[in-house]
């Protein structure tokens, strides 16, 4: 019976957990940020209203090489993108690859991983350096940062074009997605 138990956890450890997120975050009420799954809504707050995107520098110490951008906009529940306006989504993207290529130059990625898999009630992208040998053939080609489509509850990751630095990469579909980002 023990090997029994051994070998189901086994079976079952690649599989990703699914995040259970109880988003009761309200900027309103300070200590709502207090759950771990609001940090990243209590940190939006420490910077100026008047910034519509903030970046930081991840915390984890496990990612020493990672940024992320934060749209300033609250929502109620787990955010998504499609919370934000088109204009404000627009902004959030320029500043998001602004500050992406000034790490990384054409070697910059941005990844958000899907509803899914999320920790954080706050909607946020991973800033980072894309790893060799990650591109897949399934993308979309985008020339400008008001062209990114939505992922819907997918996660997704976006980098330079190879054909072209001047177009990006669209990767949609997938849950986890930091993965493609140097730690």
């Amino acid at each position: 019976m023990h090997r029994l138990g051994a070998f189901l956890v086994l079976a079952i450890a690649p599989f990703p957990v699914w995040a259970q997120l109880n988003c009761k975050c309200d900027a309103t009420q300070p200590e709502t940020l207090k759950a771990r799954e609001c940090s990243l809504c209590a940190e939006v707050e420490k910077h100026s209203a008047d910034k519509p995107v903030i970046l930081v520098k991840d915390i984890n110490p496990r990612k020493p090489n990672r940024w992320l951008a934060l749209p300033r906009a609250h929502a109620s529940g787990p955010h998504r993108l499609e919370d934000l306006p088109a204009d404000q989504r627009t902004t959030f993207w320029t500043t998001a690859i602004e500050k992406a290529k000034s790490e990384w130059g054409e070697r910059w990625a941005i990844a958000m991983n899907g509803q899914k898999v999320r920790t954080q009630c706050h909607m946020h992208v991973h800033i980072g350096r894309i790893l060799e040998g990650v591109e897949t053939a399934t993308f979309v080609t985008v020339v400008s940062a008001d062209q990114i489509p939505l992922p819907g509850d997918g996660g997704f990751w976006i980098h330079p074009a190879t054909e072209s630095p001047n177009k990006i990469h669209v990767h949609l579909g997938e849950q986890v997605t930091e993965t493609v980002l140097l730690r």
